[in-house]
């Protein structure tokens, strides 16, 4: 095994070789071959290939997962799409830099300006005056064709859960140090949530946001904000490095569960 290789493409090699797959983890990790007779499934990144094309893109998509949880009346935070003008003025429209003014000036206590694709906070930049979200939008589209604006919010807890169909297998808060992200990269802790009222109403929203994009194994962030709990985001890869530190044997029976409905799949199609 390659030193430094990810949790989840251990985590594969070791299910693959318990259950005697064959594996070809091509150079990087980032695709993985699992083979098992005359059958192959692939995963790619972290995502494990459970997820329809559709629910994967919606997942991956901050503005259209949003959009579709709103229509489903989920609690959500909103996130506004911008596409980079370099697109071109028929594809974007001359008034989206007033547009982002206008948003600006209706929410006093800042924005939140980053990538409508992409995870682990990166290129996330929070804005309160016109020259900062010049800089901030600057920034994501130098490197991004879309950002999405939120409103900035107080963000009591954020909690993700970890859903195979219905069945939550991880659900954790994130302890945030000094940054005021939740993000596991930013120096976020896991802490996994004990059964209560917070955790039965995480999961509860968790299982309404994935029912209302169809995903069937995701990791989704709910966030409490003035008392009340909002979905934060949807990733459709499942990624869990920093669980792993503390709670290698969790994270290992989830990547099973997943995979054995991966290949439960293929007996059934034989």
């Amino acid at each position: 095994m390659a030193g430094g290789e990810r949790i989840f493409v251990q985590a594969i090699r070791r299910y693959c070789a318990d259950h005697g797959i064959t594996v070809d983890v091509r150079p990087g990790g980032w695709l993985i071959a699992m083979h098992r007779g005359e059958r192959r499934r692939f995963a790619f990144g972290y995502d494990i290939g459970l997820n329809s094309a559709i629910a994967h893109r919606l997942a991956n998509d901050k503005s259209a997962t949003a959009e579709a949880l709103a229509m489903s009346d989920v609690p959500c935070i909103a996130h506004h799409l911008f596409l980079n003008p370099k697109l071109g003025a028929n594809v974007v429209g001359a008034a989206w830099r007033e547009a982002m003014r206008v948003l600006l000036h209706d929410h006093p206590q800042g924005l939140v300006v980053k990538p409508n694709e992409g995870t682990s906070g990166r290129s996330v930049f929070r804005v309160t005056t016109e020259a900062q979200l010049d800089h901030a939008v600057g920034e994501v589209f130098s490197m991004s064709t879309g950002l999405v604006l939120s409103p900035y919010v107080a963000i009591e807890e954020e909690v993700r859960v970890v859903l195979l169909d219905d069945m939550p297998l991880v659900v954790y808060s994130k302890q945030r140090g000094s940054d005021w992200r939740h993000n596991l990269d930013a120096g976020a802790k896991p802490v996994l949530l004990e059964d209560g009222e917070d955790r039965a109403a995480c999961v509860q929203l968790s299982i309404d946001a994935a029912n209302a994009i169809g995903i069937v194994f995701a990791s989704i962030d709910v966030v409490r904000v003035d008392g009340a709990w909002r979905v934060l985001e949807i990733n459709s890869g499942v990624m869990m490095e920093a669980l792993a530190k503390l709670h290698p044997e969790l994270v290992q029976t989830t990547y099973d569960a997943a995979l054995d409905r991966v290949f439960d799949e293929v007996r059934h199609e034989r």
